[in-house]
């Protein structure tokens, strides 16, 4: 069904319980098995207090098979990012973006509130439970659309979802340093080595719901200093008193109290990358019709750069996008 650096995950048909499930089958190394017991343990955890089990991935079994260990999971469907690459990276309507952000939130407000950070969420950690979906024309049709006439785009059938990938989950513990998440979805807090916590999750939220509405990722990098300075152009300049306290590692990407930009470019493609991204508001307007305002104002929230400040999962959950009627359309 899939493959990453951790191994491969199959379908498989489970003959005790009659039913299709999921095995991911990590690779014999250490700090991939290693993972994986972290991982069958943070499953265990949250399948205790997730009541109905509808926020988290279930898992069902697992056992060690000649050095790998296998996980047995309930079967879902793709992933929002295999879904998005499938329709030609269109985007999401944006009644379907408020109902995945709720669910999303709720998920990551449960799991605060057991102490836990999942420190990597991405649309590839999110997976649709149904694979069905349906046709609908698409009228935005753009140079992204094939050459063969297929101005459809698919809409799933249900917006439910569930949050998988707990291999690098961690327990909130003071002053942790090391480097988490996916590049693309990686908090700046994290990049310049400030210390991080709850709020990383809450970052990477903010960057997946711009992807579900522009049908791509918010920074598309692969560098540290790239990756700032393409923060500071769709979200405005890092605040002073984060940038003073840099740590050793981060310290090369700030001069005289700013970002070191464009001066340390690596290269003119770099800043091209950079100049040609627009600001947040006229990101998701390119996009979005209606509700675009409270849309705007909850990534602000979201995507604020100083972790104090940043949104809880339970404040988003109550803030206007969700809970304004949007009129009964």
């Amino acid at each position: 069904m899939g493959e990453g650096t951790f191994g491969q995950v199959l379908e498989c048909w489970d003959r005790e319980r009659k039913e299709m499930v999921a095995i991911k089958i990590v690779r014999g190394m250490k700090k991939y098995r290693d993972a994986a017991m972290i991982e069958v343990e943070m499953l265990q955890q949250l399948g205790k207090h997730d009541n109905g089990g509808n926020r988290c991935v279930q898992i069902r079994n697992w056992f060690d098979y000649r050095n790998h260990i296998c996980i047995v999971f309930e079967k879902l469907g793709p992933s929002l990012y295999d879904f998005l690459r499938k329709n030609n990276y269109r985007s999401f309507p944006i009644d379907l973006v408020r109902e995945i952000g709720r669910q999303l939130l709720d998920c990551v407000a449960f799991m605060h509130d057991l102490r836990l950070i999942h420190t990597d969420l991405k649309p590839e950690n999110i997976l649709l439970t149904s694979s069905e979906y349906v046709k609908v024309p698409d009228y935005k049709v753009s140079s992204r659309s094939p050459k063969d006439g297929s101005y459809y785009k698919r809409i799933p059938k249900s917006s439910a979802i569930k949050v998988i990938d707990f291999g690098s989950t961690t327990y909130d513990r003071l002053n942790q340093t090391y480097v988490v998440s996916t590049r693309h979805y990686r908090a700046p807090e994290v990049i310049l080595g400030l210390g991080w916590t709850y709020t990383c999750d809450i970052w990477s939220v903010g960057c997946i719901l711009v992807e579900l509405c522009s049908g791509e990722a918010l920074f598309q990098t692969h560098e540290n200093l790239e990756h700032l300075a393409m923060m500071e152009k769709v979200l405005g300049p890092l605040p002073q008193h984060m940038l003073k306290r840099v740590d050793r590692q981060a310290e090369k990407y700030v001069r005289r109290g700013r970002l070191d930009w464009p001066e340390g470019a690596s290269s003119r493609d770099s800043i091209k990358a950079v100049s040609k991204l627009a600001r947040l508001p006229n990101i998701i307007m390119q996009h979005v019709d209606h509700s675009a305002g409270d849309l705007i104002n909850l990534l602000q929230g979201l995507l604020r750069y100083d972790p104090e400040v940043r949104l809880t999962a339970r404040e988003a959950l109550r803030h206007p996008f969700f809970t304004r009627d949007h009129l009964r359309r």
